[in-house]
């Protein structure tokens, strides 16, 4: 009680007034009478989310606080249930989703943000402004980046639950300004959170609440070395002036503001996953759109290998509907992947997309694709024991060998074959399939993909014409 008590009274200190409403006259930030009680000041919000960075020392008493973040630095911001009892019981044992955003303060700049992310996304290609740091947050549930809002991400939690997490901000307050020759004054951003509750179709489009913060971003050390600037030009001030700004606060208090106005795109078109269906969110790189029709199902030869590098594992993670993903697992290779558990993807990618995404993994670790068998007894031997003995030839004891292909090739074939003979590949020239009337058919990458699983060969061998080399030869058992 004591904690809400004085966060509380933290909160109520720097609440919206009516001089910071007139520099925020837009409707995103604007806190109108008719959109909040009257008795507003005395409100105990329902959530309340608290950034840990200190507040800049240096902002009058009633101006909104001002808060400095290093570019790409973790920062905590804590989810805090503040609901009295009996309050929004609907919610109870249920999940919320929260949606994150670092827009523009500045009214200019809000009426051309799409030219200047756009700008941004040119000049920083595959870079995004905002992004979670799952490893660092506790409590967050299906975590999502739509790869064409670079500014946003998304997740669920449950306010009965501790629930922190822990953003990084990648763009700076100078990459915005009017004038690039050094020096000039950044710009400020507003980290903003809504909340959402489920709707009778198991859709998070009802409105919880709605709070922003304003933020400052400079290169890595920038902001502890403006904190310290802010520090000592107060200590230089006389008392009296000291008196027209507010204490410097260790953490900064979200004050509740307007829904984000866009937030008609998350009733009417296909959101990032959370409904009670769980559709994956499929989009492609470049100018996308929430409604770009998903991608054909990817063909049945296509699967993660082990051997797989991590830009093969990039690529297959967007031919398999995992895009919203891919930024996750950039550094992961097949293997990496591969050793995943269930509970590591689920917590990962949520309970939908996990479960997908594992069973995609899983069904390469439990079948290979295609098992063939072996033996190494030529065939002029078994031929010759059958003409000379047939009862003998049916009691002979031939040892078969496994070999599991996975990549389906001819050099893959050949690897394995080699393993088997205890060679080196390239002593074995050529590989051939003994077709009709005794013909002998080079083996493609197209011939295996048609071999049936688990038939049989003999395998006979043929001096190459180079030195230690050979060509083998595969005739098919019935």
């Amino acid at each position: 009680n004591l904690f809400r008590r004085s966060m509380l009274k933290h909160y109520q200190r720097f609440a919206p007034s009516s001089k910071l409403i007139d520099v925020l006259a837009l409707p995103i930030f604007k806190q109108e009478e008719s959109s909040l009680p009257p008795d507003n000041e005395n409100k105990i919000l329902p959530f309340q989310y608290v950034l840990c960075a200190a507040t800049s020392p240096a902002v009058k008493l009633h101006d909104e606080t001002l808060t400095y973040l290093n570019q790409g630095q973790s920062y905590e911001i804590r989810m805090l249930d503040n609901r009295k009892i009996g309050e929004l019981p609907e919610i109870n044992g249920k999940l919320v989703k929260s949606i994150f955003r670092v827009v523009f303060h500045d009214r200019r700049l809000q009426y051309t943000e799409h030219q200047q992310l756009e700008g941004w996304r040119w000049n920083r290609p595959g870079d995004r402004i905002l992004d979670i740091d799952i490893p660092m947050s506790v409590g967050i549930i299906d975590p999502r980046a739509n790869p064409t809002q670079l500014n946003t991400v998304e997740f669920l939690w449950d306010p009965s639950k501790r629930t922190s997490v822990f953003i990084q901000v990648h763009c700076i307050s100078t990459e915005f300004t009017m004038r690039k020759h050094g020096g000039e004054k950044g710009v400020p951003f507003r980290v903003q959170i809504d909340t959402f509750k489920e709707n009778e179709n198991g859709e998070y489009t009802e409105h919880l609440h709605s709070a922003s913060c304003q933020i400052k971003v400079f290169k890595p050390k920038g902001a502890d070395r403006k904190q310290k600037t802010d520090r000592e030009k107060m200590e230089k001030r006389t008392p009296h002036e000291k008196e027209k700004y507010q204490p410097s606060y260790e953490t900064t208090i979200l004050t509740e503001c307007s829904p984000w106005p866009e937030i008609t795109y998350v009733n009417n078109a296909p959101s990032p996953g959370f409904n009670s269906s769980h559709s994956s969110f499929t989009i492609g790189e470049g100018n996308g759109s929430p409604n770009h029709q998903p991608e054909p199902p990817p063909p049945i030869t296509d699967n993660l290998l082990p051997t797989t590098t991590p830009q093969e594992a990039q690529q297959w993670l967007h031919r398999n509907r995992f895009s919203t993903f891919s930024r996750l697992f950039t550094n992961f290779s097949g293997a990496d992947l591969l050793k995943l558990t269930r509970e590591d993807v689920i917590q990962i990618c949520g309970p939908a997309d996990g479960i997908r995404l594992f069973n995609a993994l899983k069904g390469r670790m439990v079948r290979p694709r295609l098992t063939i068998y072996v033996c190494q007894e030529p065939q002029q031997l078994r031929d010759q024991q059958k003409h000379e003995d047939g009862e003998s030839a049916n009691s002979t004891f031939f040892v078969y060998h496994a070999i599991y292909l996975e990549e389906l090739t001819a050099v893959e074939l050949t690897e394995k074959i080699a393993q088997l003979f205890s060679i080196s590949s390239r002593q074995i020239s050529h590989i051939y399939k003994q077709g009709p009337t005794g013909i002998h058919v080079l083996i493609s990458d197209e011939m295996i993909q048609n071999f049936q699983d688990e038939s049989c060969f003999v395998l006979d061998t043929m001096k190459a014409e180079t030195n230690d080399s050979y060509h083998i030869i595969l005739n098919c058992q019935t």
